[in-house]
């Protein structure tokens, strides 16, 4: 086998037999998948959840993660969203011709782990080489299986009175990217996760959660701005409790962003009534992933400020924020 990927591994011959039993077969083996049949058959007879992402991230290893790690954590957080359990996944590789087959390896291994640690299966795959300068691009879709008692999650379920909490500090992963592309030395490293932990054992607990959505691209001003739309509630956050390591505040100070936008992995806002807060709270916390969850803020319905999205800063003033405008720089995902 070569060092680096070659248009003949996209042949659809031998070559292309070798890159799939070598690479991808070696990792992601399970019975499903080492069929090679055309399509994937897998027990279903609940309501399922459908979603797919792609992944496009530069440097494709930053410290952390990878490509490969993130491709896994996009689509089972996706899916937890919703309340569902991740079981099934798919992955689409579109190799640029030159990319190192290391690399390739090392990519894919950390998918493969990254999988089994939420507990899905990869069970249906493709790969394209495409004329390039040795890039790797990837597709995934994932199905989860639907828990009867979270049928009513959703973002049009905030309501006035529900608690808004964070599960840890934000900005970890933009940074991570952004110190790699700018060859800043830094020790923050990417939060890319799975969140099956904290997700689950919320949904075990019985708390009354109404509303979960994962703080990837824009930060956690553009996701609640979009939950404060669909729900048309106001929601008020407190500038003092927004959560942030001290690295990532002095890095973000420097370059003028704010981490309120700025790109996460591995981090979830939870909207839940206000009797279970606490008890929300504490079962985040002793979740892998979520030890620095904390409350930001809260859900009114003021018919005057439908659909806004509030800041309460550190002096006592009010100031209302939107979502992300223009291109989130470096694409995170």
């Amino acid at each position: 086998m070569t060092d680096t990927v070659t248009m003949a591994h996209g042949s659809g011959g031998s070559a292309t037999k070798e890159l799939i039993e070598n690479v991808f077969a070696a990792e992601f083996s399970n019975d499903t998948l080492n069929a090679m049949e055309d399509s994937a058959v897998v027990p279903a007879s609940e309501k399922i959840a459908l979603t797919t992402d792609s992944f496009v991230v530069k440097p494709v290893e930053y410290k952390g993660g990878n490509i490969g790690r993130l491709s896994i954590c996009g689509t089972v957080n996706d899916l937890l969203m919703r309340g569902s359990k991740p079981e099934y996944i798919t992955a689409g590789f579109i190799l640029e011709e030159g990319l190192d087959i290391d690399l390739l390896k090392r990519i894919v291994k950390s998918a493969a782990e990254t999988a089994r640690e939420a507990g899905v299966r990869i069970v249906a795959g493709d790969t394209k080489v495409i004329d390039g300068n040795g890039g790797i691009y990837i597709n995934t879709a994932g199905v989860g299986l639907l828990d009867p008692a979270a049928e009513d999650i959703s973002a049009k379920r905030a309501s006035d009175g529900d608690v808004i909490i964070v599960s840890g500090n934000l900005g970890d992963h933009h940074s991570a990217i952004l110190t790699d592309r700018l060859g800043i030395d830094s020790d923050i490293e990417s939060d890319n996760a799975p969140l099956v932990d904290i997700v689950g054992n919320l949904l075990k607990s019985g708390v009354e959660i109404h509303t979960l959505r994962d703080i990837t691209r824009g930060g956690l001003a553009t996701v609640l701005k979009e939950l404060a739309e669909s729900s048309g509630t106001c929601f008020y956050i407190n500038e003092n409790d927004i959560p942030a390591s001290a690295a990532v505040k002095s890095f973000a100070a420097m370059l003028g962003l704010e981490p309120l936008y700025m790109g996460n992995e591995g981090k979830l806002a939870a909207v839940v009534a206000a009797k279970d807060v606490e008890r929300a709270l504490e079962i985040i916390r002793n979740s892998k992933y979520g030890a620095d969850a904390v409350i930001v803020g809260e859900v009114k319905a003021e018919e005057s400020r439908r659909g806004r999205l509030i800041v309460r800063t550190e002096i006592g003033s009010e100031r209302e924020v939107g979502i992300l405008k223009g291109e989130g720089l470096p694409r995170i995902c």
